[in-house]
């Protein structure tokens, strides 16, 4: 059965501005890739290739163009999908420095695999209606702007709360969390922020020494990647729980995986999947971590449902009771109709709900 691929940018329009410390999004392209069995005629595996503007190793711009030719030798290919063969694929036909493209090609070929329903894991989120836990993201903006949005977290019934720092005023960051926690101790809601590397080495333990004041959960990458030794540092001394997440892009191999976390030991980290490689690489992350007494959870990474529906799957097989981040699918005004859905800070897949897809025949294979 000789499989067929073609892609499609789309490009993702914000309702409101994002804002982070690398600057502020309203719109974000992802190119989605369609798999298809030319002996199985309306069957299609639907990914996303998704790469974060300023932060994935493959944000660059003959991006198309790459994406392009690994989809002409896929369709040179004359390829089949099985479970022991899906690996080969992808590490024999796309680089590990397109995560983004091995991330949204082994979304497509888990999907024909398990027959093009959308259901890449069968696991109780998938099919039995159960929930996962979310963090409400709260994004960079005015006091006024980060307030009224933590009341509207709040009001959605989410008791885990994720804020960005790093950008505005540290003082105001700081009036925001006090004011939270002057209503909510931490057995009512639980407080994550996420510094994006916004702090130095310089300033950073003295940051940290002032945040521990709010009774925070963790702090995400407070400091640029790469900077090894102040962050083992900091990772052993910090008040505030460490959670590594840009220091783990572009890190690709196993061992060099084990190296990285057996150095820094940090007490979390964070996997996006699509900046990572994929679910085989998140995969490994995983089972380090396990290993290393490494707390960890996984976050989607500003994808369109098709991709946070696969990650949402391949997040519910592991049972992980720590929040999770994968609240992203309501901040588009043209994200596509899926069957996911956000109820008091959980994502649910409603069965009953319906896809709405761009049709699977885009063009004739590249």
């Amino acid at each position: 059965m000789p499989l067929k691929i073609v892609y499609k940018p789309h490009t993702l329009h914000f309702r409101k501005e994002a804002g982070t410390s690398r600057g502020v999004l309203t719109q974000k392209t992802s190119w989605i890739v369609i798999i298809t069995d030319t002996e199985k005629p309306g069957v299609a595996g639907y990914g996303e290739c998704g790469p974060l503007p300023g932060l994935s190793i493959d944000d660059i711009p003959d991006f198309e163009a790459q994406l392009a030719d690994i989809c002409g030798i896929f369709n040179e290919l004359d390829l089949d999908v099985f479970p022991f063969n899906l690996g080969i694929i992808l590490e024999q036909l796309i680089p590990e420095n397109l995560p983004s493209v091995r991330a949204g090609i082994e979304m497509a070929l888990l999907d024909i695999m398990n027959g093009g329903q959308r259901v890449l894991f069968k696991n109780g989120f998938s099919g039995n209606g159960e929930g996962i836990l979310m963090n409400g993201l709260i994004w960079m903006g005015s006091y006024e702007n980060m307030l009224a949005q933590v009341e509207e977290k709040l009001a959605q019934g989410f008791t885990t709360l994720k804020m960005k720092v790093g950008a505005i005023d540290f003082e105001q960051e700081c009036r925001i969390l006090e004011a939270v926690r002057k209503r909510y101790d931490q057995s009512a809601i639980t407080l994550r922020v996420d510094a994006n590397g916004a702090f130095t080495t310089e300033n950073a333990k003295e940051k940290l020494a002032r945040l521990s004041a709010f009774d925070l959960h963790s702090i995400e990458q407070p400091i640029k990647a790469g900077q090894h030794a102040f962050m083992a540092d900091l990772c052993g001394s910090s008040p505030v729980p460490v959670a590594l997440d840009e220091e783990l892009i572009g890190v690709n191999s196993y061992r060099e995986k084990f190296a990285l976390l057996k150095k820094l030991m940090p007490p979390f980290i964070i996997l996006k999947p699509t900046l990572l490689g994929g679910f085989t690489a998140t995969s490994e992350w995983i089972e380090i971590a396990n290993r290393l007494h490494i707390g960890w959870w996984i976050t989607s990474a500003l994808e369109s449902n098709i991709g946070l529906n696969a990650i949402a799957q391949f997040t519910a097989k592991f049972n992980n009771p720590l929040p999770q981040g994968l609240g992203t699918g309501q901040l588009y005004t043209n994200n596509f109709e899926s069957p996911l859905a956000v109820e008091n800070g959980h994502l649910y897949y409603k069965k009953e709900l319906a896809w709405e897809l761009p049709g699977h025949a885009l063009a004739e294979p590249a």
